[in-house]
């Protein structure tokens, strides 16, 4: 028998989260904000070979995941990361992954069963 998988977040939020995980330029973003903390627009743009908008809209796309949050101090928009749809996203890995042990380990007792009954 299957088990289902009931911790299932929202489609939209995981399709969301490994979207926006899935761009080596966002990846990037990202980690730079996990390892040094939140950071302005235009800090971060400089960190990569890529225009201020080109960096807004993969900010932009994070923000849609949930992945970075931005907080306005005066004209300075900050930009910091927020891991919880990463750590969704890996419940729903590690569900997945349960599933397949299952039904691996069936499959193993099948074959098992079928050399003893030879």
């Amino acid at each position: 028998m299957v088990e289902r998988i009931d911790s299932d977040p929202a489609p939209d939020s995981l399709s969301l989260t490994l979207k926006a995980v899935g761009d080596p330029t966002r990846r990037a973003i990202l980690t730079h904000l996990v390892q040094e903390g939140p950071a302005r627009v235009t800090d971060i743009a400089a960190r990569f070979d890529a225009s201020l908008n080109a960096v807004s809209k993969h900010i932009m796309v994070l923000e849609k995941a949930g992945l970075v949050a931005r907080r306005t101090r005066w004209r300075e928009h900050l930009i910091e990361a927020n891991l919880d749809p990463l750590h969704q996203a890996f419940r729903w890995f590690t569900d997945l992954r349960s599933i397949w042990d299952l039904r691996l380990d069936a499959l193993e007792t099948h074959f098992a069963k079928d050399k003893t009954d030879d």
